[in-house]
């Protein structure tokens, strides 16, 4: 018989790091995509092992939410946050900034029930956390490192997480019926640097057809060709463009990087969506938080 003495993975490592908050308060402002309600949002340094977490200033008693997939109340074109009555919506831009720049923690304070849609994008949010700089804590970070393969599977939607010695994304987005949405991929290893320069400047779209309902419904109050992309046919209709040829693939590893903040902890595996949205994302996740805990225990 011959002993396995090869090293095992490890499931958890600290990789010399300590946990970050930012060094200042830092406030910003802007519509809501869907409320079209102006709301102020101010970040502001939390204490080490407290997490990501939103507080409603406007509501009675202020109320806290916090960043996790577990307060998933439901993904309508966005991922909302609540608990009883209390609610946060399109939460998944500003966390995916956080994520990306490697925010441990913070208390995230707002007026009103939805995040500044700002210009549809994440760039405003890391302009605002490269303003204020970071605040260095005493605490060790923990990294999960994944040793075994998470799947999950809906009709022609699919996301699997591997196994990596880095947190990275490839998406495959695929709008059969639009010419401009056909088949794009991207991959991007994530980190503050590739973010900043391949990811955050990129804004949310929406097919023309699909979007004119809703605002006719009342159901998109803040929406504009200021903030998002919109595609009709083969054109798209922002008089400026995209900012990248494949800007649409990249919003949608934007957004990924945003839901899977909501698992609660760093983590390093190689994530592969196809088609992927906010409902299968927040759901994907719950499966890789439970497949943590499993392993964790």
């Amino acid at each position: 018989m011959t002993l396995d003495t090869s090293p095992k993975p490890k499931k958890v490592s600290t990789l010399g790091n300590n946990q970050k908050t930012l060094a200042k308060a830092a406030t910003i402002s802007g519509l809501g995509l869907f409320t079209g309600k102006r709301v102020q949002m101010t970040f502001r340094p939390a204490e080490e092992n407290t997490g990501i977490r939103f507080q409603r200033i406007d509501l009675e008693d202020k109320p806290i939410l916090p960043a996790q997939v577990q307060y998933v109340r439901g993904t309508p074109r966005c991922t909302v946050l609540g608990k009883d009555d209390v609610f946060v919506q399109t939460v998944e831009h500003v966390l995916a900034a956080l994520s990306a720049y490697e925010i441990d923690n913070l208390l995230i304070e707002i007026d009103g029930p939805e995040i500044p849609i700002c210009d549809g994008s994440a760039q405003p949010f890391v302009d605002l956390i490269e303003e204020v700089g970071f605040g260095y804590q005493k605490t060790s970070k923990k990294v999960y490192h994944l040793t075994s393969p998470v799947f999950w599977s809906q009709g022609d939607v699919h996301i699997v997480a591997l196994p990596s010695d880095e947190f990275r994304i490839s998406y495959t987005l695929n709008y059969p019926n639009s010419a401009l949405l056909r088949a794009q991929f991207h991959t991007i290893s994530v980190n503050e640097e590739n973010f900043k320069m391949e990811i955050a400047p990129c804004r949310t779209f929406s097919l023309y057809e699909e979007t004119v309902p809703l605002i006719e419904q009342g159901l998109i109050k803040g929406g504009s060709l200021e903030n998002a992309v919109i595609i009709k046919g083969d054109a798209i209709l922002n008089p400026e463009g995209l900012r990248f040829p494949d800007e649409m693939v990249r919003h949608k590893i934007l957004d990924l990087i945003g839901d899977l903040s909501l698992v609660g902890c760093s983590f390093f595996a190689h994530v592969i969506a196809i088609r992927s949205g906010h409902f299968s994302n927040t759901a994907f996740s719950k499966e890789l938080l439970n497949h943590i805990m499993m392993e964790s225990s």
